[in-house]
């Protein structure tokens, strides 16, 4: 049972630095890795849905990106500048792809987890 908490740690510091990227907040950043590592030894029994569970919050993530990214762009002031709806349409086509390819392989490798489980 070794690789259990070395692949969550692993994904927790994926996770972490997934956050990482969207807001950067070393402090939160770290206080969430430890976070993420609590719930997925206490939720995850398997290697398969430790991974299950973080490529689904790595999905999240890239979905509130854009999101983030423009409340951000709104703090500074009311009306953005060409250079910051570049940055928002970037972070909105980035954030769907990449929200829509990781939710995609966390629920590919929940099905394939649950039918290893049937057998």
């Amino acid at each position: 049972m070794l690789w259990l908490p070395l692949n969550i740690g692993l994904a927790s510091a994926v996770a972490a630095f997934g956050f990482w990227l969207v807001w950067p907040e070393t402090a939160v950043a770290l206080l969430l890795a430890c976070a993420i590592a609590a719930v997925l030894y206490w939720r995850a029994g398997s290697i398969a849905m430790v991974w299950v569970w973080t490529t689904a919050l790595v999905g999240l993530e890239s979905l509130a990106w854009p999101v983030i990214t423009m409340v951000q762009l709104r703090a500074l002031g009311p009306e953005p500048t060409p250079e910051q709806m570049g940055t928002i349409l970037t972070a909105l086509v980035g954030g769907l792809l990449s929200s829509i390819f990781w939710l995609t392989f966390a629920y590919g490798l929940y099905r394939r987890t649950a039918s290893d489980r049937a057998l």
